[in-house]
């Protein structure tokens, strides 16, 4: 497929676990069928730059499937065939395939919020409803991430006043373990994340400054072709700091963890598995009333409009 492959084919054919992605032009899209169909790992499939007639895509119920192409009439037939067939299907109209929203749609991240922890060095109330510009500290860090491109949200907690401040906002999971360390919370996110869900993306419940932009970079690093199974914000000279996105093939390892271990025991001593990139937003977060304090200070509070 020349070209159109070099956007996702790293992601696509290296994970030897999981679901899979495929992309497929369209005057190759009779032999593609056939192929997929003999492929029940194969969950996603793209088509891009459709053919004048719709053939039988039965094959693909139960699948994803995203249409490219230019022109509008054919991706409503095609379109209109699928939804008939029960395919969940999603269409770009383009004459050239764009290959970040490809990606995004072959590759869908899913996010954790890690809000169970017992906030041990911050007096009083739970840290993670502390009030930042109006909103509780762990709103901030959910919306970062569902605004920053992820296609499932989830929260993991322990306390109901955690859940009362999400308030329906994302998806949430209630982890009893939550005593024993960050490795229960972080296998709790991990098992809620949907089957087509491709990668991870770990945020720490205290990380109000993280923002959307932040996790738009990062899920772009993991996307791009070559690039490692896991990718996280640098931070220093030689460190990483959370937010950081692990690729499914990398979950084993992660189930495999006790305690208050998490995805930096796994990465530990492991440069081939790691992209450290520079991102927008700062990964600090909050266990004293000194950081919370600073991060107040440092919160960019929203502009107010201009009256006429």
């Amino acid at each position: 497929m020349g070209d159109l492959d070099l956007a996702i084919r790293g992601r696509t054919y290296r994970e030897p676990e999981g679901p899979h992605s495929m992309v497929v032009r369209g005057r190759d899209l009779d032999a593609g069928l056939q192929h997929i169909a003999a492929r029940e790992d194969c969950r996603s499939v793209a088509v891009v730059g459709l053919p004048e007639q719709v053939p039988d895509l039965s094959q693909l119920t139960g699948r994803r499937l995203l249409l490219v192409d230019g022109d509008s009439g054919r991706l409503r037939n095609f379109a209109e065939t699928a939804i008939r067939a029960g395919i969940e299907v999603e269409w770009i109209r383009s004459a050239r395939p764009p290959f970040e929203r490809l990606a995004a749609a072959l590759l869908p991240v899913g996010g954790i919020v890690l809000a169970a922890g017992k906030s041990s060095r911050m007096p009083g109330s739970q840290k993670l409803l502390l009030d930042i510009d109006g909103v509780p500290m762990v709103r901030h860090v959910f919306e970062a991430a569902s605004e920053g491109g992820c296609h499932q949200t989830v929260v993991v907690y322990a306390e109901d006043d955690v859940k009362r401040a999400i308030n329906g906002r994302a998806e949430l999971v209630y982890n009893a373990k939550a005593a024993s360390g960050m490795a229960s919370s972080l296998q709790a996110g991990l098992k809620a994340m949907r089957p087509e869900i491709q990668a991870a993306v770990i945020l720490l419940g205290d990380q109000p400054l993280v923002g959307s932009r932040t996790v738009a970079t990062l899920l772009r690093a993991w996307r791009r072709e070559g690039s490692r199974p896991a990718v996280a914000v640098s931070q220093g000279e030689d460190g990483w700091a959370p937010p950081v996105v692990l690729a499914r093939e990398m979950w084993h390892e992660l189930f495999a963890l006790k305690g208050d271990a998490g995805a930096r025991q796994v990465l530990q001593g492991r440069p081939e598995l790691l992209d450290v990139i520079p991102a927008p937003g700062r990964p600090d977060d909050i266990d004293t009333p000194d950081d919370y304090t600073k991060i107040v200070r440092l919160f960019p509070r929203k502009r107010p409009r201009q009256r006429a």
